[in-house]
């Protein structure tokens, strides 16, 4: 597949509407069958269950009324509902966590619940035919017994679909607030770093050199906009088709223009594979999270910054966002930060070496993007030595352990300036036990 199908694919599951869609041409697929069975006798049985009383057609047309008429207004309050939550949360908690909201899978599926029910209901409401009516055809078996046609194996199903909708609409109600929370929302994007963390960087070692581009002819940006994906392994697959060598000049989440260079290609005419890697490179307007750890460790600075700014002022959010944030770095710091494109090659034989990111360079976009407005609050500026001092515990390298060491030095120099002379005694007490965290030194 080819970073175009697959982006396309990942963004499609993303989408507000796909799920509502699915569930809605579901609903009318199980309509058809459930009409089907009942025009050719298959719900007779359901004649002999003496507890279920067989429905009229007057009463099978009043069921699936309210049916539809109710589905159709409480799916129209999941989506207002929703829309609340997302104009709130993304004034609160800045306009990137836009993309978080419309993607959560609770309030997808609790709206196109709703749809699929009611698009379920009015088609089976089509197929009752009232006491007094002929049969629109001669197939219509189950018209013979009795005046009229309710479809009673249909009218179970919805039964079933109402009940279905009634337990969603409770764990809606508990998921919209619940989602809007800020420690539920930070869980969400620290969670989700950890995971783009693996699976950017699955094999854990360095702090290795990372593998030197080996130059080439170059292969210009056709568009403007963000890198969103990379399809590394079709990539590989064409670069070994032409025996070449692929260097790769930007990651994912950069932003290119026309004229930019985008890779260099050595070892085959750059005609023969031009146009084909460019299929592998999918360019939008927004950035996303795939293949990006640096969007999300962006998001969580983001709500740290907006929490420690004049107008709000509300240190403990920053504060847990920081928390995330030194979970992520203790990952990122024990692992092998060059993304081998080739799982199996021995290392400097892969076709293709993608551009890497050292430590240093996450740690400057996290804590050092955070560190001169941590410097300004009495209650996060400790806390951030606290977050520095845990990550830098499981990472066994020495230079790496020294980056989040040289941190801590930076936010004292930059706490100097704000905090006031009982806040400074406090915080430099903390730093002396944070300097003989890293190698037993002040």
């Amino acid at each position: 597949m080819t970073a175009e199908i697959r982006f396309f694919w990942a963004r499609l599951n993303a989408n507000y509407w796909f799920y509502p869609a699915t569930f809605a041409i579901f609903g009318a697929l199980l309509a058809f069958a459930m009409i089907y069975l009942d025009r050719n006798g298959f719900a007779e049985w359901l004649n002999d269950v003496s507890w279920l009383v067989p429905a009229r057609p007057k009463g099978a047309s009043d069921i699936l009324t309210v049916m539809a008429s109710t589905m159709i207004g409480v799916g129209s309050t999941v989506f207002s509902i929703t829309i609340v939550a997302v104009s709130y949360a993304s004034g609160t908690y800045g306009p990137r966590l836009l993309t978080n909201f419309l993607e959560d899978k609770g309030n997808q599926i609790a709206l196109a619940t709703f749809i699929g029910s009611f698009v379920y209901a009015l088609i089976v409401l089509r197929s009752v035919r009232g006491e007094g009516e002929s049969p629109a055809s001669a197939s219509d078996a189950a018209a013979d017994a009795l005046p009229g046609f309710a479809p009673q194996l249909s009218l179970l199903v919805g039964y079933v679909l109402l009940g279905l909708c009634v337990a969603v609409l409770v764990f809606f109600l508990h998921h919209a607030p619940s989602s809007i929370r800020i420690n539920m929302v930070l869980k969400s994007i620290g969670s989700r770093l950890v995971n783009a963390i693996e699976n950017a960087y699955p094999e854990k070692g360095g702090p290795d050199l990372p593998r030197e581009a080996q130059g080439g002819v170059t292969i210009d940006a056709w568009d403007s906009g963000y890198i969103q994906m990379i399809d590394f392994s079709d990539l590989v697959s064409k670069a070994r088709e032409k025996d070449c060598v692929i260097s790769m000049r930007v990651r994912t989440g950069d932003f290119v223009h026309p004229g930019m260079p985008l890779m260099d290609v050595r070892g085959c005419e750059i005609d023969d594979i031009r146009a084909t890697v460019r299929e592998d490179v999918t360019i939008g307007p927004v950035r996303t999270p795939e293949q990006d750890p640096r969007f999300l460790i962006d998001e969580l600075v983001e709500i740290g910054l907006r929490a420690l700014s004049p107008g709000i002022n509300d240190p403990f959010t920053a504060i847990t966002a920081m928390h995330w944030l030194g979970a992520a770095m203790a990952d990122l710091g024990q692992r092998d930060l060059d993304p081998g494109c080739c799982e199996d090659d021995e290392p400097g034989l892969c076709p293709v070496i993608a551009r890497s990111e050292d430590f240093a360079q996450y740690v400057d976009r996290g804590f050092g993007a955070l560190r001169s407005a941590v410097a300004t609050s009495a209650n996060a500026a400790p806390i951030m030595l606290d977050v520095l001092e845990n990550a830098a515990l499981p990472i066994p390298h020495t230079c790496r352990r020294q980056l989040l060491r040289e941190q801590g030095r930076l936010l004292m120099q930059e706490a100097e300036a704000h905090l006031t002379d009982a806040a400074m005694d406090t915080l430099r007490e903390r730093y002396k036990r944070f300097g003989r965290a890293f190698y037993g030194t002040d």
